[in-house]
C-alpha cells in the first residue's frame, strides 16, 4: 500500500510501504475511514525535531477493525472504532488514575496517514461505536482521537468550572477545541486570543465570548482589562512556545491553573516569578482515552461538531500539500480522505 513517510525536514512522501500486520496478540489492524495532519506533525517537518530515519506519519485515526490478535477481547472485526494517539493498556495504576498517556506500557501511534494501520494495545486503546456511524460524523469522530481530546484535557487540567472566566492562548485546532470544551464545561466567559478572522469565527461558533487580537504585552494588557485587572480563572495554553507560555501565565489570576498541552519547544520557566504569581501548572500529553467514551457520545448524539475544525479536505495522495497548507496557515487542520 502507499502511505505517508517523512524522510527529512520538508520532504514528505506518499510512497509504497508494507501493509500492516498483527505482530503481537494484543494488536488490531484497522481500515481507516479518514486521517488528518496534526500540528505536532509540523515540528519534524519544519526541522524542529530530529528525523534520524524515514518516519511513518500520522497518529489520529478512526475506522473499521479488519483483524485482531488472539488476546484482543473488547473489539471485533467489522466494528467502527476510535483510538487515542497515546496507546495504553488501560489497566495499569496510571491508567486507572486517568492518565493513560503515562501508561506503563505506553506507545505512541504512528503510520495512520495511510489506508490501513496497526494499533498496538488494542483492548486498552480502541473504543467501538454502537453501530456504524453516519458518513457526516466521521470528521468529528476522527477529531476525538487527538485534537478534541487534547483541547478537552487543556480545559480539564485548567480546572474550568461553571461560570468561570477562561482564556485560550492559541487559535490552532487544539485551541479551538479548548474553546469548545470550556463551553461544554459551563464557562461563563471564554476569551480567545486570535489574529485570524476564520479562526476567530470558528472560536465564536464554539462558544468564545470575546476575541483578543493583540499579542505580547498589548494582548496581556487587553485581556487583563477585559477582566477588570484580575485575570482569568483558568487558562488554556495550546501552542508550546515560550511566548505562549509566558502569555498564559501572565493572564492568569492568582489561584488559577494553566492547562498546557502544546508540546513545549524552548519553554523555560522562571521559578521565582512562578512562585510569586501563585499560578498552578497542569498538562502534558493528553490522556485522551479517559475522555474518549464521553466525547464519542457527544459526537454521536450531535451535541458537538468538532469536525468543523477541518477546513481543508484532500485525497490522501495529496498529503504533502496538506503539510504545506498548515505550515503556511492556509488551513487550520487538514482532513485526509482515503
Amino acid at each position: 500500500m502507499r502511505a505517508t513517510v517523512l524522510h527529512a525536514p520538508g520532504d514528505i512522501r506518499f510512497e509504497e510501504v508494507p501493509e500492516p500486520k498483527i505482530l503481537k496478540p494484543t494488536d488490531a489492524v484497522i481500515r481507516l475511514a479518514a486521517s488528518c495532519i496534526c500540528g505536532s506533525d509540523l515540528w519534524p517537518w519544519r526541522g524542529l525535531q530530529p528525523v534520524g530515519a524515514p518516519m511513518p506519519m500520522g497518529h489520529e485515526y478512526c475506522g473499521v477493525v479488519v483483524e485482531i490478535g488472539s488476546e484482543v477481547k473488547t473489539v471485533t472485526p467489522g466494528q467502527f472504532v476510535v483510538g487515542s494517539f497515546c496507546l495504553s493498556d488501560n489497566t495499569c495504576p496510571h491508567c486507572r488514575n486517568g492518565f493513560q498517556s503515562s501508561c506503563n506500557q505506553r506507545e505512541f501511534m504512528s503510520g495512520a496517514q495511510a489506508p490501513y494501520a496497526r494499533v498496538p494495545l488494542a483492548d486498552g486503546t480502541l473504543v467501538a461505536t454502537p453501530e456504524m456511524p453516519s458518513e457526516d460524523l466521521i470528521p468529528s469522530l476522527l477529531a476525538a482521537s487527538d485534537v478534541l481530546g487534547t483541547g478537552w484535557y487543556a480545559a480539564d487540567a485548567a480546572r474550568v468550572l461553571p461560570g468561570s472566566t477562561v482564556a485560550v492562548v492559541g487559535d490552532g485546532a487544539v485551541g479551538l477545541m479548548g474553546v469548545l470544551a470550556a463551553k461544554q464545561m459551563g464557562a461563563g466567559r471564554i476569551i480567545a486570543m486570535s489574529r485570524h478572522k476564520a479562526r476567530q469565527d470558528l472560536a465564536l461558533h464554539y462558544g468564545a465570548t470575546d476575541i483578543v487580537q493583540a499579542r505580547a504585552e498589548a494582548g496581556i494588557a487587553e485581556l487583563r482589562a477585559l477582566t477588570g485587572g484580575i485575570g482569568a480563572d483558568a487558562v488554556l495554553e495550546c501552542v508550546g512556545t515560550q511566548e505562549a507560555m509566558q502569555q498564559a501565565l501572565r493572564v492568569a489570576r492568582p489561584g488559577a491553573t494553566v492547562g498546557f498541552v502544546g508540546v513545549p519547544h524552548g519553554v523555560e520557566l522562571d521559578g521565582q516569578a512562578l512562585f510569586f504569581a501563585q499560578v498552578g501548572l497542569m498538562g502534558g500529553p493528553a490522556p485522551v482515552r479517559r475522555f474518549l467514551p464521553h466525547l464519542m457520545d457527544l459526537v454521536l448524539s450531535r451535541q458537538i461538531d468538532p469536525g468543523r475544525v477541518f477546513d481543508q479536505s484532500l485525497p490522501l495522495a495529496d498529503v504533502a500539500e496538506g503539510y504545506r497548507a498548515m505550515d503556511e496557515r492556509r488551513a487550520i487542520k487538514t482532513l485526509l480522505r482515503m
